[in-house]
């Protein structure tokens, strides 16, 4: 029964090492942290009642270059060679303190790697785009703390075969949300320029956020059992004041110039097979940026959108330790309208802009009981 509630947790731990997202591209998900079902309470494992800590640290990497404009794929930016290609490493570091058998609270600190690597954002001398010239943005550093706060609904003691788990949770904007780094031959005479790097590889998104979390697991017997996994984060603020310099591409994306700061949200659902220390999952999984914010305003430049995942998943349980290893692939990928593409619209020309997308996401965790 203890082997169950801690190879079950560990999934939901490390549900939120992907969900960063950044939903595998350019649909800009930022690093928030992990949704943190907690591996065990104190009470439940006679060898762990005097653990009061959870140590976790996550890894997430994913390469995005294949653009999609709704769900339709333009297959010709890879064979021509336009296509945007991110890197995009995510690593966190998160520490619970479990209160009592109910009761914990976290905090996660995310640390970002990113390369953004492009044609249409460099060659632009005197006015004139030659769209001829591959150069590379990078961004490293702090993303947004997250402190949240999280409780079992039913008695651990009495529901050790099924629970669900509530958080509620701040974002911090502690993530640079204005970095900078060079482009190319923009300035007089094709001189390079610092400016703001793009919106999928800034930091942060300069938001104050809610986020709400709902962790549930049920077995069935010793071997089988099901998961699932809900996060939302609620940005009230509708924009960062960070510069875009899309206007500069046409004057039509003049209502792009300055970037959103959008909700984000992650759910995953699936089932376990556990043997002996092993456990493996396999479920389905979907993240993205609405179009909508549930709270504020949704103009200035943001790409909403989603993608929709098979996610296989193995971890290996020891007596106070775990690892973990999750590769979420995409079956679904859709750039969603936002609300500037429908500004520009009119009765007779949709606009929706594009995005990159990930064929898949490497995930790795560990996580250890103090």
């Amino acid at each position: 029964m203890n082997r169950i509630l801690s190879a079950v947790c560990l999934s939901a731990v490390f549900a939120g090492i992907s969900y960063q997202s950044k939903a595998q591209g350019c649909v800009a998900i930022r690093s928030t942290g992990a949704p943190s079902c907690m591996l065990t309470h104190p009470e439940t494992q006679q060898e762990s009642r005097n653990d009061k800590w959870i140590f976790n640290t996550g890894a997430r990497y994913f390469k995005s270059y294949k653009h999609f404009k709704g769900a339709e794929e333009q297959k010709e930016r890879v064979l021509n060679g336009t296509e945007v290609i991110n890197h995009q490493t995510a690593i966190d570091f998160s520490l619970t303190r479990l209160l009592d058998k109910h009761w914990s609270i976290m905090v996660d600190v995310p640390l970002l790697i990113n390369s953004r690597s492009s044609l249409y954002e460099h060659g632009l001398v005197n006015g004139v785009n030659n769209y001829n010239q591959r150069h590379s943005m990078h961004s490293y550093g702090l993303g947004d703390i997250r402190v949240a706060v999280y409780r079992w609904l039913l008695d651990p003691e009495k529901h050790k075969m099924g629970n669900i788990q509530a958080g509620l949770g701040i974002k911090f904007a502690t993530g640079d949300y204005n970095y900078k780094d060079y482009w190319y031959n923009v300035g007089p005479n094709g001189t390079k320029e610092l400016r703001t790097v793009d919106q999928s590889i800034q930091l942060g998104d300069g938001g104050t956020g809610l986020t709400v979390e709902l962790n549930a697991y049920q077995y069935f017997s010793r071997h089988f059992g099901i998961y699932g996994n809900f996060y939302y984060l609620v940005n009230p603020r509708e924009q960062n004041g960070t510069r875009t310099y899309r206007e500069t591409l046409t004057p039509a994306l003049a209502n792009e110039a300055i970037c959103s700061v959008p909700d984000q949200y992650m759910a995953r659902a699936g089932v376990n097979y556990m043997l002996r220390s092993i456990t493996a999952s396999l479920g389905a999984r979907i993240e993205g940026i609405p179009v909508h914010d549930l709270v504020g305003g949704s103009g200035d430049f943001r790409r909403p959108g989603y993608v929709l995942s098979l996610e296989p998943t193995v971890s290996y349980a020891m007596k106070r330790s775990s690892l973990y290893l999750g590769v979420p692939v995409a079956l679904r990928r859709d750039r969603l309208q936002s609300v500037t593409d429908k500004e520009r619209s009119t009765p007779t020309n949709k606009v929706n802009g594009d995005a990159a997308f990930a064929d898949y996401t490497i995930n790795l965790g560990f996580s250890i009981r103090l």
